[in-house]
């Protein structure tokens, strides 16, 4: 996997070099309530699967822009994110990525997540571990909630009725605190560098995270989905920690009444 690692953070590179070319002079459209798209995702996913491809013709491709299908037909697939955090990148806020991820029977085997803005590139390979720069990462050693900094993610449209509003009234008063960054791959990548405690969604899709979850993974923390189960890429309900005993305490939370 040593070229496929490599590649695949040349491509998450890629994609935010076209990000930054592309600021103050992108167009911005709604492609859903409140789910902004602009000319530069499309160009940068644009550039992304065409530098897989020189590589790695015979391996499938699922991006957040354009025709896709909910599960790749390849058995080896590209899961791509070109700009995750499209709002606040339309809003001039310097806080987005771009996600790339190669997986393998629902398994992501090498991922990458690269914020432009910081020049700040994660990187991650299926039991080899997790890098920022080239420098190991490891997740926190928080391991009481109290302590916690906590990211929570949220759909586009925010509807007052949503289980997740309730679930953030139950964690916010019992961490440090809570930040929605907009970002669901920077989320993950902040908590394999122990910057965050845990992070936990219920309304993101597999390009948001399968990088992520694998930075995660590799950095030594814990991953289940929602339920406590196997946490399932084309389902991805999660809750991440940075351990097993921070993990349970935030199950705990999640998973009491009101």
């Amino acid at each position: 996997m040593s070229h496929e690692r490599t590649i695949c953070e040349r491509a998450a590179r890629l994609g935010g070099q076209v990000l930054l070319e592309h600021l103050g002079r992108f167009q911005a459209r709604y492609k859903g309530p409140a789910d902004l798209v602009t000319d530069a995702d499309l160009a940068a996913q644009q550039a992304i699967q065409e530098l897989l491809a020189q590589h790695f013709p015979d391996h499938g491709f699922v991006g957040e822009e354009g025709p896709r299908a909910a599960e790749p037909l390849a058995e080896y697939c590209w899961v791509v994110d070109p700009l995750d955090g499209t709002t606040n990148y339309a809003h001039g806020i310097p806080h987005y990525a771009t996600s790339v991820a190669l997986v393998h029977q629902g398994q992501s085997l090498v991922g990458a997540v690269f914020d432009p803005m910081l020049d700040e590139c994660f990187v991650a390979q299926r039991g080899q571990g997790a890098t920022l720069n080239g420098n190991q990462l490891r997740t926190s050693q928080v391991a009481e909630f109290s302590e916690a900094l906590v990211a929570a993610s949220f759909p586009h449209r925010v509807d007052k009725q949503l289980p997740a509003i309730d679930e953030f009234v139950r964690v916010l008063p019992k961490c440090q605190a809570v930040r929605r960054g907009g970002s669901a791959a920077l989320n993950l990548a902040y908590l394999a560098a122990g910057r965050y405690d845990v992070c936990w969604a219920s309304d993101v899709k597999a390009w948001d995270v399968a990088a992520g979850c694998l930075l995660v993974i590799e950095a030594g923390g814990q991953l289940t989905a929602r339920d406590g189960g196997a946490f399932d890429l084309w389902n991805p309900k999660f809750v991440a920690a940075a351990g097993p005993t921070i993990h349970r305490q935030m199950m705990a939370l999640l998973d009491s009444p009101e």
